[in-house]
């Protein structure tokens, strides 16, 4: 019998009069006249919101928010996983598991999960009603960490383990952008028939063959020139996390710049203004629970983690995901998607939609875009 433990978020008074200490106290440097976004976060944009964090935000009411969902934590794999688990409407709902990925946390997920559980509230039917289960993935906020990088493979391990062993679901749903996008691959490809088919906004994975024709080619020299700027980070995170983690670890302004680059870059804005996108009690509230976790450091060892679980490739052998698979392609998504031909090499395409705005944090950025791609994609599995 697996011991679930119900879960409330309850951040120390102290430790949140600390933080806001250290970004009162934040010794501001310099930035080249001419910088705007291109050399990383912005330093007038971080001195605004940074005040803003000390004067205005309210973690309380955004830990309030948090909290109207049931949350739990349960041992899986020797890992405490935390997950939000908002049962559905209605006779009959569909279990589903919706993975976030980095920078984000379960954050991510606040204003979409009641749509997906009650489409009825929302003018939807109740016949499109999902279980929804939301973890922390391991390392991250307020789920364990392992005891050592994990990657999406381990992950996907994880989580079926979760819902299968821990909650008692004969099958499911999987949908996912970033890490998600990558775990849900990994569920559908060696999780199935458990896993009955997954919904994705990223395309992570390639194949042992690489890119085949004039336009399959094209997009691979496309891909590597716009990532020039984006594999920074990346790099660090995938080869010496811990390095990182020092400077991060003691610096709430620091963490914070990290993530605010990305979500500026990786978004649908306006120019860039983040703010087009996300509100300052959205982006602080994310932000937060790395630091109130202090789980920044242990988040980005699924880099680390990745690397040595083999990279992107998906099969030596060629094989592919053959659960049924529903593409969502968001116009401003940082990992462009290759043609379709392409990604039927790699899975069972049963749905293909080119969405007509969004980035990559389309649960958060487009939701109603999401919510309907998923309910239509499940319809076709219920």
């Amino acid at each position: 019998m697996v011991d679930i433990q119900p879960f409330k978020i309850a951040v120390p008074d102290d430790t949140l009069e600390h933080i806001r200490g250290r970004v009162a106290a934040y010794p501001w440097h310099e930035m080249p006249d001419d910088g705007g976004w291109d050399y990383g976060a912005n330093l007038d944009y971080m001195k605004e919101i940074c005040a803003y964090w000390v004067e205005e935000f309210d973690w309380r009411a955004q830990e309030a928010a948090i909290n109207r969902f049931s949350h739990f934590i349960a041992p899986v794999d020797d890992i405490d996983i935390h997950f939000i688990h908002e049962k559905g409407s209605g006779p009959s709902p569909l279990p589903l598991i919706i993975s976030h990925g980095w920078p984000v946390t379960i954050v991510e997920f606040l204003d979409f999960i009641e749509p997906l559980a009650h489409p009825e509230r929302f003018g939807g039917n109740i016949e499109d009603a999902f279980d929804v289960v939301a973890p922390s993935l391991p390392g991250f906020g307020f789920s364990g960490r392992p005891d050592r990088p994990m990657g999406p493979r381990g992950m996907a391990r994880v989580f079926n383990e979760l819902m299968t062993g821990v909650l008692g679901y004969d099958s499911y749903l999987a949908q996912g952008g970033d890490w998600g996008g990558a775990i849900s691959s990994w569920l559908g490809f060696e999780h199935a028939p458990a896993c009955r088919g997954i919904h994705i906004n990223i395309l992570t994975m390639r194949h042992k063959d690489g890119p085949q024709g004039v336009e399959e080619e094209a997009w691979a020299e496309r891909f590597e020139q716009e990532q020039e700027m984006e594999n920074g980070y990346r790099t660090q995170q995938a080869t010496r996390p811990q390095t990182l983690s020092y400077a991060m670890m003691d610096s709430p302004v620091g963490i914070a710049a990290w993530i605010i680059e990305k979500m500026n870059s990786w978004s649908d804005t306006k120019g860039n203004d983040v703010e087009s996108v996300y509100t300052k009690d959205e982006l602080l509230t994310n932000i937060m629970v790395y630091i109130v976790t202090r789980t920044f450091n242990t988040a980005s060892w699924i880099y680390y983690g990745r690397r040595e679980e083999g990279g992107r490739l998906l099969s030596p052998e060629g094989r592919r995901v053959e659960v049924p698979t529903a593409c969502a392609l968001f116009p401003a998504e940082l990992l462009a998607w290759p043609p379709r031909s392409y990604v039927e090499r790699i899975y069972n395409v049963a749905q293909w939609t080119e969405m007509p705005r969004g980035g990559h944090f389309a649960a958060m950025e487009q939701p109603e875009l999401m919510l309907n791609d998923i309910r239509t994609f499940a319809r076709t599995l219920r």
